[in-house]
Formats: C-alpha cells, structure tokens, sequence
C-alpha cells in the first residue's frame, strides 16, 4: 500500500477545533477522525511537519497524539522510517467485529422502553442514500460507519462512545481492502434503514436480531476481500 502523505486538505480547517488550549488529546481526536473518514489509507506514513503546520502545533504535542494513537492501533512506528498508518490483519479484523457484536447488540438490547430518539440514525440512513445516488462509495461507507455511532450514542454512555470512537476508525482501516466498495457497502444501505424502522416501531428485539445478522454477514464480506487480497498477492509475488 501506498506510502504517500495523504489527504492533509481539510486539516487548517480542523485547527479551530484545537481552541487556545491546544493538547495533544485534541489533535488525536482529529486525526482519528481524519482516519475514521477515510481521508488517511492504511500504509501512509504522517509527516509532523505537514501536520504539525497545518494545525499549528508543536511537534512535541503531535508526537504525543501519535502514540496515543499508536496506543490505540491506529498508527504505528517503524525503527528509522516514521509514524504510519496501521495495515490491519485479519485477526485485526475478527477482534474489530467480535468488539462491534459486544457492545452494539448490548446496547440495542439494554434500550428499555420505547419510543426510542434515533433521529440521528434517521440522518445516517439519509447520508447513505444521497451518497449512493451519487455513486459515492466512500460516502456511503462513511455513513454506514456514522449510523453504527449514532446507535452506540443510544446507551447514553461517554466511556462507550470513546471506546468505540477508536474501534470504528479502525474499521475504516479495514474497508480500504476491499476492491469493490459497492459490493460491500450497498447492501447495508437497505438493513440499516431495516434496524431504523424496527427501532422507530419500538420493535427492540427485532433490530438486535437484525443487527446480529448484519454483523455477521459483514465480517464475512470484509474477511473474504483481505483472504482475496492474500491471494492476490501471492499470484503477483507481491
């Protein structure tokens, strides 16, 4: 994978967010975010100097972020080359799903009684449909990975939500694998808007038995791309 810097448009703009306390738990939560929309590939090395100039920091403070991130599985640092986006495994990515099956069916599960606020799943299903229109693959995995967040927000639940801040921009990592973004992504754009209805209906243990399946059909498809990779490589010796 590739090696390059990356997408840093966008990061000035980010440099708001960091107020007139800058730290470096800020600038993580940046560039997690960053990860988690896609805008770093798995394989890209992070050049502080870029970084550091576009949002205005020290290098102590970025290289303080990095291993926070580091920490996190996001980024790691290779002897004498840098600080690099993380490749993930596929082991990586059955930890990722069998963390994912945990906490979201847990949270679907302890949501009591209806009715239930989901206006921010409502908004995720939308931004899937208007991005699959435009035949924005990115975006449609975007919102997916939105729409998961917004059901983790429903337990209402800070350490959940960090918990699993860090858990999706590692699925971001994963997607990246897959060669056709549309034959993974698609699909869910209709189950999403199925685990939104049974929610909006109050219909709990349907949208647990829902997402259960959603999940489980998932890691199948992001497993059988990293296993088409594997065997891509070895025909091309690469």
């Amino acid at each position: 994978m590739a090696e390059g810097m990356g997408d840093v448009n966008g990061l000035a703009d980010d440099r708001a967010l960091l107020g007139r306390t800058s730290t470096a738990e800020r600038v993580s939560d940046i560039l997690r975010s960053r990860i988690a929309e896609g805008y770093f590939p798995p394989g890209t090395r992070l050049s502080e100097d870029s970084i550091g100039g576009a949002l205005g920091v020290s290098r102590n403070t970025l290289r303080e972020a990095f291993r926070l991130l580091t920490h996190e599985r996001l980024l790691e640092h290779q002897l004498n080359r840098g600080v690099f986006v993380r490749v993930l495994t596929e082991a990586d990515v059955v930890d990722i799903y069998r963390t994912r099956s945990l906490v979201e069916c847990a949270v679907v599960r302890g949501l009591g009684t209806p009715p239930y606020t989901v206006d921010g799943l409502a908004d995720a299903v939308a931004e899937g449909r208007r991005a699959a229109r435009e035949a924005d693959w990115k975006g449609v995995s975007t919102a997916n990975i939105h729409f998961h967040r917004e059901l983790v927000a429903l337990a209402g639940s800070e350490r959940t939500d960090e918990l699993m801040r860090s858990v999706f921009a590692e699925l971001r990592l994963a997607f990246h694998v897959v060669d056709d973004p549309r034959r993974l992504h698609e699909p869910y754009l209709v189950r999403n808007r199925q685990i939104l209805q049974a929610l909006q209906e109050g219909r709990r243990d349907e949208a647990e038995t829902l997402l259960a399946e959603y999940l489980d059909d998932s890691l199948r498809g992001v497993v059988d791309a990293y296993a088409a990779r594997v065997a891509d490589g070895e025909r091309t010796g690469a």
